[in-house]
């Protein structure tokens, strides 16, 4: 799947703050419905809902600021910036998200062995049908600013908030069940779904977060559109030791391309400048830095690919050719 392009990064940034202000205020609003749907009718599985909104209020202001911070420029500690930090704050989602999970869990256990009647079935079930068209909410919200924006800590934020929308209604089932069908076995179980629910999101967001700090390469289809965009000059005959990495919204390029060796210096740059160019007009806010190698000349060795499947360097159609160049372990 091809990363959708940014905005420019200041209004991105600026739709990233907003939506995490938003995700703070809703996850107040939530606590306070389910802490009177859960004062009214002792459910466990609201309690466990209203645990997971607790730490949903402790995400989302590590969202809230984790934003702010990776959204300043870089410094001298911080040549790359500081856009990692939003994918430490998914980190820190996915672990709230786990705790919530197995303390969900272990309480709906033992109420399945130890069944308590549900009361205030009304107040109950009108709380949970106010939190779930609140949080619906939300979730398109976010999903709009996902669009503007590609933040991985507004992802995480969504993806929690959207597990929770249908943890919420296993929730009303268990509720409904316990209080009008006189069965609280079922509200007991309908909390150990919401826990493993909960605990499969969290998985999820675990993968992405630790994908952005491990520098995995953006997918197949954007360095298909890198390498199409620097190679629309039939100057450039050659790429290869292409190197793309994700810092916070910001897509980090390296890469290596064959010219002709008899070009001027200055000839050479502008060519340079000009593929540049091309590859923020695809990907804007990119980070882009190409070196110029001459065209059929040996190359310094570099590391050989443990992986065989390592893709040969890209060459322009009818493009002169060249002597082999050595292959990196690089994406």
């Amino acid at each position: 799947m091809t990363t959708p392009a940014p905005a420019p990064l200041e209004d991105a940034h600026l739709a990233t703050r907003r939506i995490t202000r938003l995700s703070v205020g809703v996850a107040v609003v939530l606590i306070a419905l389910k802490a009177f749907a859960l004062g009214a009718s002792g459910s466990v599985s609201i309690l466990a809902s209203l645990a997971d909104s607790a730490l949903d209020l402790a995400a989302s202001l590590t969202t809230f600021f984790a934003v702010r911070w990776a959204a300043a420029p870089p410094d001298e500690d911080h040549r790359y910036g500081h856009g990692k930090g939003e994918a430490l704050a998914a980190l820190v989602q996915a672990g709230l998200v786990f705790a919530s999970a197995v303390f969900i869990g272990w309480e709906g256990l033992q109420r399945i062995f130890d069944p308590r009647p549900v009361t205030a079935g009304a107040w109950a079930v009108g709380g949970m049908v106010a939190a779930m068209a609140i949080t619906g909410w939300l979730v398109w919200m976010q999903t709009q600013a996902l669009k503007k924006t590609g933040s991985l800590a507004v992802a995480g934020d969504r993806a929690h908030y959207a597990a929770d929308l249908a943890a919420n209604a296993v929730v009303l089932i268990g509720v409904a069940s316990g209080a009008f069908l006189g069965a609280p076995g079922l509200d007991a179980a309908a909390g150990v779904v919401v826990a493993v629910w909960l605990f499969w999101g969290a998985t999820g967001m675990l993968r992405a977060a630790a994908d952005h700090l491990l520098d995995r390469a953006a997918p197949q289809a954007d360095r298909a559109a890198v390498t199409q965009a620097v190679l629309a000059d039939p100057r450039v005959t050659g790429v290869h030791q292409l190197r793309t990495r994700m810092v916070g919204p910001v897509m980090m390029i390296q890469m290596h391309v064959d010219l002709d060796g008899a070009l001027t210096l200055d000839a050479a740059h502008a060519i340079v400048v000009e593929a540049e160019r091309r590859v923020l007009a695809r990907f804007p806010g990119a980070d882009i830095l190409i070196h110029a190698d001459p065209r059929g000349r040996p190359q310094a060795p570099v590391p050989a690919s443990p992986d065989p499947t390592t893709e040969t360097p890209a060459e322009a159609p009818n493009a002169p050719p060249a002597a082999p160049v050595a292959k990196g372990p690089w994406s």
